[in-house]
C-alpha cells in the first residue's frame, strides 16, 4: 500500500476520533444545560408559590412578623441568585430559603386551624410537591454533571477538551452540611 494511503487513512481516523469526541463533549454540554434548565423551572415554580403561603399563615399568625420577613428576604435572594448565578451560589441562596421555610412550618404547626384551612392544605402539598420535583432535578443535573465532567478528565478528551472551550461544570450541592445529617426521632414517654 502507498504511503501516502496510509497517511490519508491514519489522518481521516484521527479526524473522525476527534469529531467524535467533539460532538459526545457537545451532547454533555447540552444535557447539563437542560438539567439546569429543569432545576430553574421548579424553583421558578417554588418562588411563586412561597408568597401565596406566607401571606396565608400570615392572617393567622400575624405577630411573627420576623419569620415572614427572614422568608421573603430569602425568597427575594433566591429570585436574585437567578440564573446568571454559579451552581454553587444558587444553591446556597435556596438552602437559605429552604431553612426559613421550615421555620414557617413551624410557625403554621401552632395553628392548628390554619392547618384545618384548605388553601394552607394546597398550598404546603404544592410546595411539598415542588420540593421533591428540585431534589429529583438536583439528582439529574448533577448527575449530568458527574458524566460531562468525567468525559472532560478521561483520556485522550482531557488532551483537547479546554482546548475547543469546554469547561468542568460545578454540582448543584448542599452548602450546609447539616442538611446531610440523619433526622434523629425521639419518643418521650410521658
Amino acid at each position: 500500500m502507498d504511503p501516502i494511503v496510509i497517511v490519508l487513512i491514519v489522518i481521516a481516523a484521527i479526524a473522525v476520533f476527534l469529531i467524535a469526541g467533539f460532538n459526545r463533549l457537545v451532547t454533555l454540554r447540552q444535557r447539563v444545560k437542560e438539567a439546569w434548565s429543569d432545576i430553574d423551572v421548579q424553583l421558578k415554580r417554588r418562588h411563586d408559590l412561597i408568597p401565596n403561603l406566607v401571606e396565608t399563615v400570615k392572617g393567622y399568625a400575624a405577630h411573627e412578623s420576623a419569620t415572614f420577613q427572614a422568608v421573603t428576604n430569602a425568597r427575594a435572594a433566591a429570585v436574585a441568585a437567578g440564573a446568571s448565578a454559579s451552581p454553587q451560589e444558587r444553591a446556597q441562596a435556596e438552602n437559605m430559603l429552604t431553612g426559613t421555610l421550615r421555620s414557617l412550618f413551624a410557625v403554621a404547626e401552632n395553628y392548628p386551624q390554619l392547618q384545618a384551612i384548605q388553601e394552607f392544605k394546597d398550598l404546603s402539598e404544592n410546595l411539598t410537591a415542588t420540593e421533591d420535583k428540585i431534589a429529583f432535578a438536583r439528582r439529574f443535573y448533577n448527575g449530568n454533571v458527574r458524566d460531562y465532567n468525567t468525559a472532560l478528565m478521561t483520556f485522550p478528551t482531557n488532551l483537547y477538551a479546554s482546548l475547543l472551550g469546554f469547561k468542568p461544570e460545578q454540582f448543584f450541592e448542599l452548602a450546609d452540611p447539616t442538611e446531610r445529617e440523619v433526622p434523629q426521632v425521639k419518643f418521650t414517654t410521658p
